[in-house]
């Protein structure tokens, strides 16, 4: 193999950052992103940062030298998602573009092709005419990279009729299906016929359709949460029932999820609720007896994420998060292989299998940790050989990081909290200026890993600590409750208990804790300072929702309108559950951010909180960015956020700049 082509090292004894340098390193965009591997192994492709664009890059492993670009876009609207490889010549690459309609923002995603000197551009996508009923907002997903044909892969598509006003040459299939798509010439054929209520299709990795799943039809328009799935015998075009799943209520899922169809056990993998409401991976048989056996399920947390391996999306084991996430493989041989990288790589313990070769022979793996982004290789079987290709994030390379360390903490009811505690590297841990950072969702977790924003907190001096409060997901469905906005009492009590904790133990100096929190974590950062004014001396909330009744409408421009209605609810608690509604109950400094092209949550409702504690004569400052989403995914916008809100802290807590 090639010479390496990046360098991950750190420096032994790195030199502290001052408040510039430091918002610079830690906001900086990812500068390595969603590598993949050509079928042969001998080449790859990743994103990297240009301006507010990206460039998809392509590196050969066998001859070495710079990467090279094929591939760019300079706007900020528009995202390159992911490439991947059909054929080692050519590349799919998926564009998410954000717009408006009717001053509603939205996104659309197409499917991009190019040859891997950057020649021959094309849109994979089917284009859609101006006589078009409706409008493909999906664009399409490579589903099995076998298809009819050598050449082809199989693709999912949205089918939408055409008027047949003044023609008689309209299009009228209408629905969800797949085609076999020739990854050179683009042309199509349809193998799977477009149906109005299916949702999902899974193959096995070898070219056939073996699962499909129907939606529960709503005359209104709205997504139920409700779907059936069906599945076919090998060799067979028939469809037959495997079960109905149900995320109705926007806070959990019941019913067996299917996740991937292993051909050689003739089984569909998925997951469905265990012992005490947690999430477990079974398996069915798909040979119509539909026999199922339980693979794995625990009694502390969800076993929740199945792990693949190569273009075949091969079945190699199951993962699952509890002080950190552990993987239990099933493939002997990978087992021991991951053993033997985890001592080969002892300052990087989190290993994933990303991408393989097509016959497996050379794998590419992400390897990191608490205090190390991660760095690419690519591990070759036959020469046992490790190679580093590129770091995640080189900007960071000799930047001291501080290790996270699992705890726990009571809350007031005596309920054991999980969390994560971050103490500034040299530090001896006490009386420290210190942030409480719930976590967004609110039906998601925090795990062990690096983080950015925590590991920048760390490096200007702040301990922070990361609670895993009731509400969160990976935990069951009980620890979920009935989510962070229906109890939002017992999360935000929780929340709170995490700061007199960090007071209790003389972790925080007292009068220097904050919070700060993105999306939900933004709404607990607002909602904490209503019902317990003052424990924290000033509040930073980024993308947060402020108002339950507001959100909940302005779902309803949307086709998941019915189920935010019912994650949400109806009741007493939402006036009071909503910071906008109670900002005069707030006493402490406040910062906003907000990027006005969010999908997830309106730019409205941080407007809105800005205007209520103006009204209410409290101290606000709000920064509003142009044509950003929910991750305000821009190195200036997070440089600012980062140095804006540790000045803002700062200040309100007395602490030196």
């Amino acid at each position: 193999m090639a010479a390496v082509l990046g360098s991950s090292a750190r420096a032994a004894d790195p030199a502290p950052l001052d408040g510039a340098a430091a918002a610079r390193a830690f906001g900086a965009r990812v500068g390595v992103s969603a590598m993949s591997m050509s079928p042969d192994g001998t080449h790859v492709s990743f994103l990297v940062p240009d301006g507010d664009g990206q460039k998809v890059m392509v590196a050969d492993l066998v001859a070495g030298g710079a990467p090279r670009a094929i591939l760019g876009s300079n706007r900020s609207d528009e995202r390159i998602r992911s490439c991947t490889w059909p054929t080692n010549q050519r590349l799919f690459c998926r564009v998410q573009v954000y717009s408006e309609n009717a001053g509603t923002p939205i996104s659309f995603a197409r499917m991009l092709a190019v040859d891997v000197d950057g020649k021959h551009v094309g849109v994979v996508s089917e284009q859609q005419s101006d006589r078009a009923l409706g409008f493909d907002y999906h664009g399409g997903a490579v589903i099995d990279w076998t298809g009819d044909k050598p050449g082809q892969v199989l693709m999912t598509r949205t089918f939408v009729p055409e008027t047949t006003i003044g023609t008689h040459l309209a299009k009228t299939d209408d629905g969800f299906g797949v085609e076999s798509v020739d990854a050179t010439t683009l042309q199509r054929r349809t193998v799977e016929r477009p149906r109005v209520d299916a949702e999902a299709y899974v193959t096995d990795g070898i070219g056939h359709v073996r699962l499909m799943a129907r939606a529960v039809a709503n005359a209104t328009g709205y997504d139920t949460g409700k779907a059936t799935w069906y599945y076919r015998k090998a060799g067979s075009s028939d469809w037959l029932a495997l079960g109905r799943t149900d995320e109705s209520d926007g806070i959990s899922a019941r019913g067996f999820q299917p996740a991937a169809v292993d051909p050689t056990q003739d089984v569909a993998y998925g997951f469905d609720a265990g012992d005490g409401g947690r999430s477990a991976l079974f398996r069915i048989k798909l040979d119509g007896s539909l026999a199922r056996d339980r693979v794995l399920g625990r009694g502390d947390v969800d076993v929740d994420e199945l792990v693949t391996i190569g273009r075949n999306r091969r079945v190699v084991g199951v993962s699952y998060a509890t002080e950190t996430r552990v993987v239990e493989f099933f493939d002997p041989a990978l087992k021991t292989l991951a053993a033997a990288l985890h001592k080969a790589l002892p300052g990087q313990p989190q290993i994933d299998f990303i991408d393989a070769a097509a016959d497996e022979s050379r794998l590419l793996l992400l390897a990191g940790g608490d205090t190390d982004p991660g760095t690419y290789y690519v591990f070759d079987k036959p020469t046992h050989h490790l190679e580093q290709v590129l770091a995640v994030r080189p900007e960071l390379t000799g930047v001291g990081m501080a290790p996270m360390r699992p705890i726990t903490y009571p809350a007031a009811d005596g309920t054991s909290i999980p969390a994560y505690l971050t103490l500034p590297a040299g530090s001896n841990g006490k009386g420290l200026p210190a942030i409480v950072m719930p976590h967004g969702g609110p039906s998601a977790r925090d795990e062990w890993g690096f983080d950015w924003l925590v590991q920048f907190f760390a490096a200007r001096g702040y301990a922070v600590l990361q609670p895993n409060y009731r509400g969160s997901s990976g935990f069951g469905i009980d620890w979920q409750s009935r989510n962070g906005f229906q109890s939002w009492p017992k999360a935000i009590g929780d929340i709170d208990d995490a700061g007199r904790w960090l007071l209790s133990q003389g972790i925080a100096a007292p009068g220097k804790i904050a919070i700060f929190g993105w999306s939900y974590g933004g709404y607990a950062a607002l909602q904490s300072g209503v019902v317990d004014p003052g424990l924290f001396k000033a509040i930073v909330a980024v993308a947060p929702v402020t108002d339950l009744a507001r959100l909940r409408e302005n779902a309803q421009s949307y086709t998941n309108g019915v189920i935010v209605d019912r994650q949400i609810g109806h009741g007493d608690y939402i006036k009071a559950g909503s910071p906008a509604q109670n900002a005069s109950s707030i006493t402490v400094p406040v910062m906003l951010f907000h990027g006005d092209a969010d999908l997830n949550v309106p730019v409205d409702q941080s407007r809105l909180m800005a205007d209520r504690l103006r009204a209410a004569g409290r101290s606000v400052e709000y920064v509003e960015f142009k044509k950003l989403d929910h991750q305000l995914d821009s190195g200036a916008a997070r440089i600012q956020l980062l140095s804006s809100s540790d000045a803002f802290l700062r200040k309100a807590m007395g602490i030196a700049p």
